[in-house]
């Protein structure tokens, strides 16, 4: 078999979360070398604590660069394949903004100098995955077999995200690129409508990690087992996405236990935190997660519905399903797919009710019976195919 091309990928910031990207590309690294990229750009400017501590640790990384490379993988689980070799890890220096022109050209201009030498020293033309549109400017640029936009979230509708600017530049860069690949069929007509046609590729689940949990993550867990039960769990980041009034219904007709909401927080509605017995804790490891769920009495999803969220394909509902715990998320069009081995539902009168269910009776038999169709969605399999895709072999 001939070798396969080498990769460089923009998207999330190495081994800071689980996303997407970061699962099918830890398959794909003992076929082929990877060049893994972190940038900035995508929030606008902002003088707020989590804007300083975002950029300081920009600042760190191109002081330090730790020789590019970044081997840990303690965002994935521990059954991740062999990292030979590691993925090279760069950190660009790049202006904070893409919203006007002079910055779109000091950036293209510091990508494109920082980028260069590394493409040029692979063999062959390397090809360019890209979750993120401010790569637009960059096409073209800099020697490329091939250029993939695999598309993860509309970023024009995200909380918190400079919408105009992305918005402009996803336009820019979807008719430039060879190949598109679309984690839902919302951002399918989403592309469509930008003049190219894109594959689906839904998120995977590893269920035997989901299954099993570490025993070693009981003292760090300390915190958790101090609270009172049953235990009502989401995992993800806490923004304004989540329905406060799901929460909050549900928080009223509980008599005891906890809604523990873990994650990182992305300026949330200030109601979520004031909500009686409601506790938000910061991220925990992904090693951890799984033994929180066996803590859990049922695993929540409380999304509002919104353009945002209809366009969501959230990694965390087949995670949830995996775990055997009961499930109860908002009715969207990626909750819907599993509405036979979940709780999905409209309204937080529903919601609450179908917590409170499942917390007496589990997960009846017709849902456990759906879920069987895990199998069929490992990250192995859709790694496959996302490489299918970006090599051109469609």
């Amino acid at each position: 078999m001939a070798e396969r091309s080498p990769l460089v990928v923009f998207s999330d910031d190495w081994g800071r979360h689980p996303s997407s990207c970061q699962h099918l590309i830890r398959h794909l690294l003992p076929q082929r070398p990877v060049v893994w990229v972190n940038t900035i750009g995508t929030r606008p400017p902002r003088f707020n604590w989590s804007t300083v501590v975002r950029g300081c640790g920009k600042l760190r990384s191109w002081l330090w660069p730790a020789n590019g490379q970044h081997t840990s993988w303690n965002c994935l689980p521990p059954s991740a394949p062999e990292l030979v070799p590691p993925p090279r890890v760069l950190n660009p220096k790049m202006w904070p903004s893409f919203r006007s022109r002079l910055g779109r050209s000091l950036n293209r201009h510091l990508l494109r100098r920082a980028l260069g030498p590394v493409v040029d020293s692979f063999p062959v033309a390397p090809i360019i995955v890209t979750t993120i549109p401010v790569v637009a400017d960059l096409v073209g640029e800099i020697r490329a077999a091939r250029w993939v936009y695999y598309c993860v979230d509309d970023f024009s509708l995200w909380p918190g995200l400079d919408s105009r600017t992305l918005q402009q530049m996803e336009a820019e860069l979807v008719p430039k690129v060879n190949t598109v690949i679309a984690v839902s069929e919302t951002l399918q007509a989403h592309i469509a409508r930008l003049g190219q046609a894109a594959h689906l590729l839904t998120h995977g689940v590893d269920v035997a990690f989901w299954q099993t949990a570490n025993s070693d993550t009981a003292r760090s867990l300390a915190e958790i087992d101090a609270l009172p039960r049953p235990l009502v769990v989401y995992w993800g980041v806490i923004d304004r996405r989540l329905d406060v009034r799901f929460v909050a219904t549900l928080a009223d007709t509980m008599t005891a236990g906890t809604i523990l909401l873990v994650g990182p927080r992305d300026e949330p509605d200030p109601a979520l935190v004031r909500l009686p017995r409601v506790r938000l804790l910061p991220p925990r490891p992904l090693t951890d997660l799984p033994a929180l769920a066996q803590r859990a009495g049922a695993l929540i999803a409380p999304y509002a519905d919104s353009p945002v969220t209809r366009a969501l394909q959230p990694l965390k509902l087949k995670e949830y399903l995996a775990t055997g715990k009961p499930v109860i998320a908002r009715r969207l069009p990626a909750t819907l797919t599993w509405a036979d081995a979940a709780d999905i539902v409209d309204t937080a009168t529903a919601f609450a009710q179908a917590v409170q269910q499942r917390l007496q009776s589990g997960v009846p038999a017709p849902q456990q019976l759906a879920r069987h169709r895990l199998a069929a969605e490992s990250w192995a399999a859709k790694a496959q195919q996302f490489q299918q895709w970006i090599d051109g072999d469609e």
